[in-house]
């Protein structure tokens, strides 16, 4: 895919890292892979164009998780390692 495909991506609504912040605290403990990916999957997305959820993640100054890779980022995320930005 070439950045300039404007093909339809899936943006979490939350975004997904908020989904997994309000989870883990709520736990109190780290949470486990399974509980991140049945997070994910449960998770409500839409569908919109990549340029539109670029330009979403750069209004809200963060980007979000790849939903294909979100256990590994959010370990990143969690450990204070660097997020992404829009």
């Amino acid at each position: 895919m070439s950045e300039t495909d404007d093909g339809l991506v899936p943006v979490f609504m939350p975004p997904l890292v908020v989904l997994l912040q309000a989870a883990e605290t709520a736990k109190g403990l780290p949470l486990s892979r399974d509980e991140v990916l049945a997070i994910r999957d449960d998770g409500v997305c839409v569908m919109l164009r990549r340029s539109a959820a670029r330009a979403m993640s750069e209004a809200r100054g963060y980007a979000d998780l790849d939903p294909g890779a979100c256990w590994e980022q959010w370990q990143v995320r969690r450990a204070g390692g660097p997020g992404e930005t829009a």
